[in-house]
Order: structure tokens, then C-alpha cells, then sequence
């Protein structure tokens, strides 16, 4: 009787079968998420860029504002100076830096506010907004004074 349970040797076809069976349904199951990860790869790549240009965009307006001999924002136009002023810049933006589309380029539109929050100091509040096609985009705020010690150029 022993040896008649022992001499069983390798795998029925049902079992090959039932293993092959469910090796499919894992490899399945894996296909099925590739393309959610390729729109977190892409979304992840357009945080990205987008993070980098309103990181840029609001150091080079404080930078601009903290200068006591600058009355002009980034972009030429006059700073408001009466609480509740503000004045707006839309633009569009490629990653490359380029004026042609170059390969994996996206046009990112760049939205810049400077508003007069008060005028005994000056205060301004810069509020930039990056937006990607299909998407409402990153938001950033900022407080900004005037600076005694970021004084150049007068």
C-alpha cells in the first residue's frame, strides 16, 4: 500500500493546466495596468515642469518687487500701488525655451497676478497659476515687501 502512493511521478495535465491557467489571469492583470501607469508617468512629468516654471516665475517677480529701485513688474508694466490693484500676464510657455514646438514639448500657459494688498509698507501678493492642456494646473501664492537691503541700480 505504501509503495502504491509512492510511485505517483510528476504533474496530471489538469494540474499544468490549472497552473497555466492562473499564470495568465496574473500575466492579464499586469497588462491591464501598464496604461494607468504610462498617464501617472506623464501626469508625474508635467508636475514637474510645471513646478520648476512657478518656482521660477515667483522668484523672479519677488525679486523684481523686493528692489526699491524697480517700479516695474517683470514684464514692463508699472507695479499697482492702490489696495485692490492688480494687474495680470498670461503666457504661453514651452519647456524647451524654444519658439518652435520641439519633440515632447507641451505649451504650459503661465498666469501671472500681482495685486496691491497694502501701501503703508507695500505689500503685494503674487499669485502664479501653471496649467497643461487638459488640466486646470499648479497654483502659488506669495507676499511680497519692499527690501532696504535688495536695493540695486539706482
Amino acid at each position: 500500500m505504501f509503495s502504491l502512493i509512492c510511485n505517483k511521478k510528476g504533474l496530471s495535465m489538469i494540474e499544468v493546466l490549472i497552473a497555466l491557467f492562473l499564470t495568465m489571469i496574473g500575466v492579464m492583470a499586469l497588462i491591464s495596468m501598464q496604461p494607468q501607469g504610462w498617464l501617472l508617468s506623464a501626469r508625474s512629468d508635467y508636475l514637474g515642469r510645471a513646478a520648476e516654471m512657478l518656482h521660477e516665475q515667483l522668484e523672479i517677480n519677488e525679486l523684481n518687487i523686493m528692489n526699491q529701485c524697480n517700479a516695474n513688474a517683470p514684464w514692463g508694466i508699472a507695479l499697482p500701488l492702490n489696495v485692490g490693484d492688480s494687474i495680470n500676464n498670461n503666457t504661453q510657455v514651452r519647456p524647451s525655451g524654444m519658439a518652435a514646438p520641439q519633440s515632447g514639448d507641451v505649451t504650459f500657459t503661465l498666469n501671472t497676478t500681482i495685486t496691491c494688498i497694502d501701501n503703508a509698507p507695500f505689500t503685494w501678493r503674487v499669485t502664479v497659476n501653471v496649467a497643461w492642456p487638459n488640466n486646470a494646473g499648479i497654483r502659488e501664492s506669495l507676499v511680497v515687501t519692499r527690501q532696504e537691503y535688495f536695493k540695486q541700480g539706482c
